[in-house]
């Protein structure tokens, strides 16, 4: 059986957190993460994200050293294939969308699914972003499962999902799919995972990188994939974080989706994300 975590014994210190909703997210107030002593407080912003899923740092004038630095504490750094090799700091990936290049991240995913091990979370530092618009809205896995039937909940328990790089990075890398499969083969997940520090279960699926169930026809997985995917749109288990220039979003990758909201264009949005390592993912039964 899954484990029940007890939310309110996490230790979250002197922290100054102030709620986005009672689902998902957090803004934590007062806190220099490029301080030189910011290692002494990363117990505390660990469990306020376990707590909240996603935490959020406002007026964060970062290097990208200190940027590198903050997400060390947390963890292994992975290099994500979209980074160019030859820029001074591979574990920065530059996200830019402006007048010649609309942003294409609207939808719901969790980071490199891809991967055996895909990421613990990610670090998102808003370099430059427009007047308005360009929001980035999070959305509780964990509590989209429990809204799950019970017969829904031990279907979807025994199954795997297959996940692969090329539905989104073949044609940005300028790959074919077999190129880029050769290098980052399909991945099989569980189509619910269960968080390694929570114990909880999450919809571990996504429309980014999710192509399929297996042992499910097309047409099964298919409109199954559908019906899970949309339990992400809910917006009772959901938060929307407005940028402004030196913000930061902190998300833990397995137990969280995402979605850009793109409807700045032709305005400009700069973002940088360094990315965690994580675990292979699995379901405790």
């Amino acid at each position: 059986m899954a484990t029940t975590f007890d939310r309110a014994a996490l230790n979250t210190g002197s922290l100054d957190i102030r709620p986005i909703t009672p689902a998902i997210g957090a803004e934590i107030l007062g806190v220099d993460i490029g301080a030189a002593d910011i290692g002494d407080a990363v117990p505390q912003i660990r469990a306020a994200l376990l707590k909240h899923g996603v935490v959020f740092f406002r007026n964060q004038d970062l290097t990208q050293e200190q940027h590198i630095a903050f997400a060390r504490h947390f963890g292994e750094l992975e290099v994500h294939p979209a980074t160019p090799k030859d820029q001074p700091n591979p574990e920065v990936l530059r996200i830019s969308h402006g007048p010649k290049s609309r942003g294409k991240e609207n939808y719901w995913h969790s980071d490199v699914t891809w991967r055996e091990e895909p990421s613990l979370g990610s670090i998102l530092l808003a370099r430059e972003v427009p007047d308005c618009g360009g929001d980035t809205c999070f959305a509780n896995m964990h509590l989209a499962y429990e809204r799950l039937s019970e017969q829904m909940m031990r279907f979807c328990e025994g199954l795997t999902a297959v996940h692969d790089i090329s539905r989104v990075f073949a044609k940005r890398l300028g790959k074919t799919p077999e190129e880029l499969q050769e290098k980052y083969p399909l991945m099989r997940h569980p189509v619910i995972r269960t968080h390694p520090e929570t114990g909880e279960r999450v919809i571990y699926v996504n429309t980014a990188f999710t192509s399929h169930i297996e042992g499910l026809s097309k047409d099964e997985s298919k409109s199954l994939l559908a019906h899970l995917y949309k339990t992400a749109a809910d917006t009772e288990i959901q938060c929307r974080f407005r940028w402004q220039a030196g913000s930061i979003a902190f998300w833990d990758n397995r137990t969280c989706q995402h979605l850009a909201v793109s409807d700045y264009f032709p305005a400009r949005r700069v973002m940088e994300r360094v990315t965690i390592a994580g675990d292979k993912p699995y379901f405790d039964a």
